[in-house]
This record gives structure tokens, sequence and C-alpha cells, in this order.
């Protein structure tokens, strides 16, 4: 044990300014530190395990000299006791630090899941429709909770208020509080089962989505008016009117031609290449086009400096808003995506393709795993065939009373 110093009286510990170390006496080994730019604070120096140690107890005058006498002998009742104050008081701050990078709220949790996911996604606009989502309907209830806090009571409190008013929002809403929370799990931030899974726990506690959801229909025109509005549409100027007829020639969705470039237009094989990062479906997607769809190509202007095929009129990507204004204008009560259920009705009802053909060319998923797997070809060859017929199809206008046969080439 080190000799014990005389020892200090408050008074004079506030009058030590000198630099060095300063035993102020009472318990063995307690000193105050003082460092040549001034600042002040209290060691026990001791020996730990035979070998000597100086440990800090804080600083003063944060620490006064009663309560640095208090710590120093509790240190060294712990190393009568055979405990290293030193590794103890380490372990405490490690503890406390590990807590503090454990303690995330929900929100924070959720900003991290969508950076860590947002360059895998299709599109910045499936980023913000999660950012959307969680800030309307998650973040009022549950964004500043800590994430480890987040239980079954808490999900159910966000989902069902509008799990049967807004059912197809709730879906998609409960899928991504179970992703957030399942990245929170990975990352050590809290433990158990996850509260927002579906099989076997919310699905006992909710409605069965089937039940409860109401399909919405895009707005279409019936397959025997679509040859009357395409002589109108050919006549109506402007790159949103041509950008919608490629739409319905082609049986594809918007933001597919929107975004279309003369690159993935191969006018000698008669056939324009989708991207996989740009079909919903995320594979990529061959669309055979009809000699209607070439010659639409062929007149269409070149705007220098952008490879896009349909450009807005000062650059950039036509917005869907376009289209639905030629719509608009038109007086016509539809949308452009309620086409492909025209294009899909025409080849239900006026011809014998199977059903398959049909689904393919709209680029549809094919939602049997078995029929998936078996399936590998894009019956391209069936399709070009159908997507001339259709372009055909379009291209004469029907009065009411024709009665239109069917169709047997479709095999």
């Amino acid at each position: 044990m080190p000799k014990l110093a005389k020892e200090m009286p408050a008074i004079e510990v506030a009058k030590t300014t000198a630099p060095g170390l300063h035993f102020v006496g009472v318990v063995p080994g307690l000193a105050l530190q003082v460092t040549p730019a001034g600042a002040r604070s209290w060691t026990l120096r001791a020996v730990i395990g035979g070998k000597r140690r100086d440990m800090g107890l804080g600083a003063y005058p944060e620490v006064t000299l009663a309560r640095a006498r208090e710590k120093a002998r509790d240190a060294r009742e712990l190393i009568r006791q055979g405990i290293d104050p030193i590794a103890r008081q380490q372990a405490a701050q490690s503890e406390l630090r590990a807590s503090m990078a454990a303690a995330l709220t929900f929100k924070e949790c959720a900003s991290a899941y969508i950076k860590a996911h947002r360059a895998g996604w299709r599109s910045a606009k499936h980023a913000q429709q999660w950012e959307n989502s969680l800030a309307q309907h998650a973040y009022p209830v549950i964004g500043e909770l800590m994430v480890r806090d987040v239980k079954l009571p808490q999900v159910l409190a966000v989902l069902e208020p509008i799990w049967t008013t807004t059912n197809e929002t709730a879906v998609r809403l409960r899928g991504r509080i179970e992703l957030v929370l399942d990245w929170a799990t990975a990352r050590g931030l809290r433990d158990g089962l996850n509260p927002a899974r579906w099989r076997g726990h919310l699905d006992k506690l909710l409605a069965k989505p089937s039940k409860v959801k109401t399909v919405e229909h895009h707005s279409a025109l019936p397959v025997g008016d679509v040859g009357a509005f395409m002589v109108k549409l050919r006549a109506a100027e402007g790159m949103g009117a041509r950008a919608l007829e490629f739409v319905i020639l082609t049986a594809a969705r918007s933001g597919e031609v929107r975004g279309a470039t003369w690159a993935e237009i191969d006018r000698d094989a008669k056939v324009w290449t989708v991207p996989a990062g740009r079909m919903k479906a995320g594979k990529e997607h061959r669309v055979p086009l009809s000699t209607e769809a070439l010659a639409l190509l062929d007149a269409l202007p070149r705007m220098a400096g952008t490879d896009l095929v349909f450009p807005a009129p000062r650059g950039g990507v036509l917005s869907d808003m376009t289209l639905a204004a030629v719509l608009r204008r038109m007086e016509v009560p539809a949308v452009p995506h309620g086409f492909r259920s025209t294009f899909r009705d025409w080849a239900a009802e006026r011809t014998n393709y199977p059903r398959d053909v049909a689904e393919m060319a709209l680029a549809h998923a094919i939602g049997d795993k078995v029929e998936a797997a078996y399936r590998r070809g894009d019956l391209f060859d069936k399709r070009a065939r159908m997507m001339n017929e259709w372009a055909q199809f379009l291209a004469r206008v029907e009065s009411k009373g024709d009665v239109i046969p069917m169709r047997g080439r479709g095999a």
C-alpha cells in the first residue's frame, strides 16, 4: 500500500494549479492530477493484480473532493475483493455504448433499411412508395418507439384502422413493417419472433385480404369501340398521342413505353427488348412489333441529345399524365393502362389464341410455380402473329351491328 499523504482540505485543493500529481490524503493513492494546460481531474494510483495502475475518477470540480474520496474507497474495496475496478468501469462503459448503439427507433431502422436496399429496387418511385406509406400510417404510431419495443399491439394499432378500408395499402404496409423488423433482428437490435409476420400469426387476427379487398379496375374502352377511337387518336398531334398509340399497339405498360430508347428497338428483327430494370416483374421482355408499330416508329422525329423514343418536348421522359391528358382532351372515358384490358378482352373474345399467349404478351407474372418452371420460352412467334392481328383489328372501325367470328389461327 502506498504511503498515506497528508490530508489536503478542500480549500487547498481548489488552489492547487501547479502541473503534476498532488496526493490529497485520507484514501491511499488518491491524487489530483493537473495538466500543463490547467485541466484537473482525480486519479487513484493502486496495485491491481500485481501491477501499478492509475484509475480515473472524474474531472474536478465536477467531482468534489468528498466524492472523489468516496469513489476511491469503493475502488479499493473492489481491489481487496479481487475485482479489477478499471476493467469493471471499462465493461460498464462498453455496455453503455452498445446499449446506445442498439437504441434505434423504428423510424431510424426503416430509413436505414430503405437506404440499404434502394439500389436494388426497380425505380425511385418504389422507394418513394415505401417512404410515403410508412410516413402516413406507421410513423405516427410506432415511428418514435425503440425498435426493440415494437410488439403485436403496436403492429395492430397501425394495421387495424386501415385493414378493411384500404386493404391493398395495409397489406403492403404490413410486409414493409415485417421487413424492417427482420432487418432490425438481423442487426441485433431486437429479439424474438416478428410480430408483423402473416402466416400462423396475423392471419389469425386479421381478415383474409381477398375477403375485404376491393378490386378497382382501370377504366377501359369496350373492344368494339377501340377501332373508332384509333382513327381519332392517329389524327391527334403531339408526342403524347404517339406514345399512347404505341402503348395500344404493343399492349405495353405506359412506363415501359415512356422509357423506351432507340437502342432497345431492333428494326430488322421487328422486336423491342425492354430490359429487366424497367419491367414490373424484373425480367427482360421481348415485344414483337407489328407492321403498324414499325410504321409509327419510322415516322417519329429524332430529338438531338437523347436516345428516348418518346421524349418530352423539353427533354427527359414523358410523364404518365401526358398520356392521360390526351384521353381527357379527346373526352374518352379511359386511362392508358385500361387499353391492356381492352387487348385482353379482344384476345379472349375475338380470337382462339391460348390464354398463355395473351398473358405473355402482357408480361404478366406466372402465378403457378409449377407452370412457371415448365414454361421456359416466351412464345415469341405466336405473340408476333397475335400482335399483327391486333394491329389489323385496331385499324378496323366496327359498326354496332357487326358480328365478328372467332379466329382459328391462334394455336
